[in-house]
């Protein structure tokens, strides 16, 4: 398998709903990264792609693309289209991903995205007034990791 099929594996088993798959694609110690949750290690990463998905309830839309990849390095461009669970509010998040590899292993996920727009469209009024703050940046980082937290613990 290339990276660039280690990729398209990580992104068709996002679309299907399984978190599993998607861990299977990363190395035991991988270091994900986004403006959201910020960096998470190894057990937390994969806690992370199972709470989504849980917390999606079926309800999420992945699409990907533009995927490239060398021996060392990958990119892709991938979409998410839900429903923000405090606000009901709907979402069309563009995502731009960089990966690392190593034995035919993800250990490096970097996502990166506008987090004003997608503050904008998540909270609504008060994500366009303060979603490009630090102040709600840090408020959206403290919030999501601790669900990571209480949702690894019950597991």
């Amino acid at each position: 398998m290339t990276n660039a099929d280690l990729i398209t594996s990580f992104y068709d088993a996002f679309a299907r709903g399984d978190a599993e798959g998607m861990i299977a694609c990363y190395d035991a110690n991988v270091v994900f990264s986004d403006p959201a949750f910020g960096k998470l290690h190894g057990e937390e990463a994969a806690g992370m792609w199972r709470m989504l998905l849980a917390r999606s309830k079926g309800e999420l839309t992945i699409t990907y693309g533009d995927v490239s990849a060398g021996e060392l390095i990958g990119t892709a461009n991938w979409t998410a289209a839900y429903r923000f669970g405090a606000t009901g509010r709907p979402v069309l998040n563009r995502i731009s991903a960089e990966f690392e590899f190593k034995n035919g292993k993800i250990i490096r996920h970097s996502d990166h995205f506008d987090m004003w727009k997608w503050s904008r469209q998540a909270l609504g009024l008060p994500g366009y007034l303060l979603g490009w703050s630090g102040f709600l940046k840090g408020k959206i980082r403290k919030q999501v990791r601790g669900l990571l937290r209480t949702f690894m613990e019950r597991q």
